[in-house]
């Protein structure tokens, strides 16, 4: 079997950077909720993260890889490692550690969460998948769920004793909610029984804990039809009495295990709820309002979705970097002495353009996934009202782009560290193939990369009047003035306000299609548009970094804190030569509803 891999997964001083320069997430400090919290604190919180994924998650990551789960007809069998690691997690207090005080939790900012989580997903995301569908699920009970069930079901999960999904895909259905058919028929004693089959639910059987509290949508019976009709009920996999002690499993059967590319270490599953006629679940909140429930879960899945698939890029990076470094091959183009010792490859500039793509996609997805969390902390402990409102506007327009522009680009990302390794990069001795392929599943995950283009430009774009569009424009406008007083940046502030005046321009010239009833082709390149709108958000976030970048090189950094500076500035003029103008391309293409694939025939497809 290959040797796990011990090269450092996240580079701690660009955590560093990204939280404490860049958000000053110390700051939070300032509001009452956070006020406990300062640099030391949540500096503490990221080492311990960071030590706990190299000593306990790191280290099984291939051979979780390779030793997928696997059904023996009874139970479910996951290797030792992975319960060994999630109980370090648990220990640690991350399972609750963004909750109140009264929840046992350490009222940690979100962003700070994420930043942990960076750690962990880099190190091995099979095994944490666990805690965070776990982490997702309980939030949603704390926020919806009456006391009861909080009492049964939330704080056993902020304690890691149960564990938790999200139910929502079926097979017939996939991503159209609104065709779902799993049915809920009332009981007499307040309860409902459940029947009906789930499909790709990650986490769906195991036995890591005492429990699994399935979030399930389901259409009761008589409800309106499509997705105004869904509600959202707990369905344990083990009845919990009023004590909390565990009674018989309910009727929730696997029907198979998924095997997938990636992810392997995680159970991916086919449930079947209430083949026997027995399936006992419990309504969350209101009737027919599942819907509207589960966004929140899915909206900070999406984050956590876009995080992870930045973190699997960091990785990669992180190897092929390290690799390129050592790996000693080929001379300089004008070195014709074949007695001369070769040179490691990063001298050669094809490997540093593979190089500079990674860290362009990387930290530049690092940055907007982790001030959507600081949106987030703030949404939550904001000062009033308007605050709210305004945050709350901004991340429900960014998230679309959150989830999908890391799940596209820091894939791309792993393509070119298999490329850096060349032939090596293609074997299993090598960590490199596995984080491609663990990463391939995220453009899929929570919302397919087409199903976020047509909730960006078939929703965003226009909710409110398009309030959440042009708030969006103006923080941009916002940091670009910014940028413009600083001699390093003004070039690319500059370059990044053209680029908005262009998609505002062609946005402008899509519309009418959309209000005169041409749907379907309005909708047609939404996925285009979601890339060319996330490609003008991570250069907002690499203008961002190259200001504050820059400022620290003038205040007179040195030695390896300047080398790591004009890294930033290095790869925020890379993205904006190489990345941000396939605006050329995508704007036209969209200004004019470009209509081959709304005009193609499926018939001609041949």
């Amino acid at each position: 079997m290959a040797a796990e891999n011990t090269v450092p997964t996240i580079d701690r001083r660009d955590l560093d950077f990204q939280l404490f320069e860049l958000l000053d997430v110390a700051a939070l400090a300032e509001r009452p909720y956070f006020a406990d919290h300062d640099r030391e604190t949540l500096g503490a919180a990221l080492d311990t993260a960071q030590s706990i994924a190299a000593a306990h998650f790191q280290t099984h990551n291939r051979k979780n890889d390779l030793n997928e789960p696997h059904f023996d007809g009874e139970t479910v069998h996951i290797i030792p490692e992975v319960r060994a690691a999630l109980d370090q997690f648990i220990n640690a207090g991350f399972m609750a550690a963004h909750r109140g005080y009264d929840e046992g939790g350490q009222q940690l900012p979100w962003s700070v969460m994420q930043g942990c989580f960076a750690c962990f997903n880099a190190a091995n995301i099979g095994t944490i998948a666990y805690a965070f569908l776990t982490i997702g699920a309980s939030n949603l009970i704390g926020a919806f769920g009456n006391d009861e069930q909080k009492r049964r079901y939330l704080k056993p999960m902020t304690e890691g004793r149960f564990f938790g999904t999200m139910c929502l895909s079926e097979p017939q259905a996939g991503s159209g909610l609104a065709d779902i058919r799993t049915r809920a028929v009332p009981q007499p004693d307040g309860s409902y029984s459940i029947s009906g089959s789930k499909m790709w639910i990650s986490g769906g059987e195991h036995e890591l804990a005492e429990n699994i509290v399935h979030l399930v949508l389901a259409k009761i019976e008589g409800a309106p039809a499509g997705v105004r009709g869904i509600s959202l009920f707990i369905v344990p996999k083990r009845h919990v009495h009023e004590d909390g002690s565990l009674g018989q499993r309910n009727d929730v059967q696997l029907a198979g295990l998924n095997h997938k590319m990636g992810y392997r270490g995680t159970t991916n599953t086919l449930l079947s709820f209430g083949e026997n006629g027995a399936c006992i679940g419990y309504l969350v909140g209101e009737q027919h309002r599942g819907l509207d429930y589960m966004f929140m879960m899915m909206n900070e899945a999406r984050i956590g979705v876009g995080l992870g698939a930045t973190s699997l890029g960091i990785a990669g990076y992180r190897y092929s970097l390290d690799y390129a470094r050592q790996r000693l091959q080929g001379r300089a183009p004008d070195n014709k002495d074949p007695a001369s010792p070769p040179l490691p490859i990063i001298q050669h500039a094809d490997i540093r353009r593979l190089l500079l793509a990674q860290k362009a996609a990387t930290e530049g997805a690092l940055a907007l996934c982790l001030y959507a969390a600081h949106l987030v902390d703030v949404q939550h402990a904001a000062k009033d009202d308007a605050e709210k409102q305004r945050v709350s506007l901004l991340l429900d327009m960014l998230t679309p782009m959150v989830k999908s522009w890391p799940s596209e680009f820091c894939l791309e990302a792993n393509k070119h560290a298999i490329q850096v390794l060349g032939g090596y990069g293609y074997t299993r001795d090598y960590p490199v193939e596995q984080y491609y392929r663990d990463n391939r599943l995220n453009p899929i995950h929570e919302g397919t990369h087409g199903v976020q283009g047509m909730d960006i430009l078939g929703r965003k774009v226009t909710m409110q009047g398009g309030a959440g569009f042009k708030l969006l424009l103006e923080t941009i406008q916002a940091d670009c003035a910014l940028a413009r007083d600083v001699a390093e940046t003004a070039s690319l502030a500059a370059t990044l306000e053209a680029a908005l005046g262009r998609v505002v321009e062609t946005t402008q010239a899509m519309l009418p299609a959309a209000k005169d009833g041409r749907i379907a082709l309005y909708l047609a390149n939404a996925t285009l548009y979601l890339d060319m709108m996330g490609h003008v958000v991570v250069a907002w976030m690499w203008l961002r970094q190259a200001r504050i970048a820059a400022l620290a090189l003038a205040a007179g950094k040195s030695g390896t804190e300047a080398d790591f500076y004009q890294g930033k500035l290095a790869a925020a003029r890379y993205f904006y030569a190489y990345e941000l103008g396939k605006l050329d391309y995508w704007l036209p293409l969209l200004a004019r509803l470009e209509p081959a694939t709304h005009d193609m025939n499926p018939a001609w497809f041949t």
